[in-house]
């Protein structure tokens, strides 16, 4: 019979949830993990220590580089630390536009999690499924900010610009297209942005169907997830977990409910709390989050459509004036030039503005003296504390469930190593 040794084993830093910058350290009984020791610092971006050597506007794009599948959240958090120390006033249509992309951005993110978690464990199709939808939501990032990932669209005071009033279209038919199926696929485009988006509302949830088709019952999927890195409400407290991770354990913590922001008190919608703290029951949140968020973004779509207004603040301090007339006036000249070479300085005094991002608890504490840039900017991270825990929820599990775990924290790792 062979005799089961003990192994340490470098775990990475190639493994697939987290593209070469997540080295575990695994001490092994045979198969069974008995301490996972995670190593970080691989991919170190310095970014607190960046924004505090640009202006507050130029930091802002950084903010897009921590969690690079959860872009305009980052943003979010970011220009809500600077209008609190500020004071502010945010119109209400740019208020509603923040809210429908946060849960655009949320429903990226969550398709992005499910698809590569099923990946990582060894479901391929799911993986494709997720990012025929992702592809429909980044056209929308695009419309409205010309990028389709780094966005840098929200704005101290509001967003950059309001809702265009058309979407990209699909080019000329080919031999692997022809013009029925080029107008078939250009139909739900031919209106404008917020057409577009409710359109996607309704088509959607038979998507979410879908996923739940290939994955919810299945019976490898279930062996994969169910009873694998199970943590306690209680425990789930104390270890900081925030978003998915929490709620999955049962706790019914959400910002958007408990410490409201922007105009999610004015929104219908639940908060999706699992029953077992083990890797199924943050799937299932996941799952529910994104039914949620649909019927949020139909919300905010309605109300927009109904309520034009400004998107961004007219003091000229923070934001610049319109092209137009900085092109007549003088003054609007002089406001769009030192807004854009000095930047705005921003009253002595500290802020902490967090929202509940895709992940958890996204946080941006804030320290101003006075000058055009931050003195001190400190990123809280929800994934870092996801991550600090993986050594106790995979003790006593096998390998191929570390992978498992890795794929629930729903990790990445921009924003732990920011």
């Amino acid at each position: 019979m062979a005799e089961i040794k003990n192994y340490t084993l470098n775990f990475g830093p190639q493994h697939p949830a987290a593209h070469g910058v997540l080295r575990l350290v695994l001490e092994l009984d045979g198969e069974v993990i008995q301490r996972a020791d995670p190593h970080i610092g691989l991919l170190h971006r310095a970014t607190e220590k960046l924004a505090e050597h640009r202006t507050f506007l130029q930091a802002l794009p950084y903010m897009d580089r921590l969690d690079y599948v959860s872009m305009m959240c980052n943003e979010h958090a970011y220009v809500m630390a600077i209008e609190k120390l500020t004071g502010i006033e945010v119109p209400l249509r740019a208020q509603y536009i923040r809210v429908m992309f946060d849960e655009i951005t949320r429903l990226l993110n969550h398709l992005m999690s499910i698809g590569s978690h099923a990946l990582d464990v060894g479901a391929m199709a799911v993986f494709l499924y997720a990012f025929r939808e992702r592809e429909d939501l980044m056209d929308c990032y695009e419309a409205v900010s010309g990028a389709r990932l780094h966005a840098a669209y929200y704005r101290p005071g509001g967003v950059y610009r309001d809702l265009p009033g058309t979407m990209p279209q699909y080019g000329q038919s080919s031999k692997y297209r022809g013009e029925k199926e080029l107008k078939a696929m250009n139909e739900a485009r031919s209106g404008s942005l917020l057409d577009f988006i409710e359109d996607f509302t309704n088509r959607f949830p038979a998507c979410i169907d879908e996923y739940e088709t290939l994955l919810t019952d299945n019976r490898i999927w279930k062996q994969r997830l169910v009873d694998v890195g199970i943590v306690t409400a209680d425990r789930a407290k104390a270890l900081g977990f925030t978003g998915p991770m929490l709620r999955g354990s049962g706790v019914e913590w959400d910002l958007r409910r408990n410490q409201p922001y922007e105009v999610y008190d004015r929104l219908d919608f639940d908060i999706p709390v699992g029953k077992n703290g083990d890797c199924y029951d943050r799937y299932l949140v996941r799952i529910a989050e994104m039914r949620e968020s649909t019927r949020i973004i139909r919300q905010c779509a309605e109300w927009l459509r109904n309520n034009p207004g400004p998107v961004i603040t007219d003091n000229h301090k923070v934001a610049p004036p319109s092209r137009e007339r900085m092109k007549t006036g003088m003054e609007d000249l002089i406001h769009h030039f030192k807004l854009f070479t000095e930047g705005m300085h921003v009253p002595v005094g500290e802020a902490y503005a967090g929202i509940e991002h895709p992940k958890g608890e996204f946080g941006i504490y804030m320290v101003s003296d006075g000058a055009n840039k931050p003195y001190r900017v400190k990123i809280r991270a929800p994934g870092f504390a996801h991550l600090s825990t993986l050594d106790e929820m995979s003790r006593g599990h096998m390998i191929a469930d570390c992978v498992t775990i890795i794929g629930t924290q729903d990790i990445v790792f921009g924003e732990i190593d920011r």
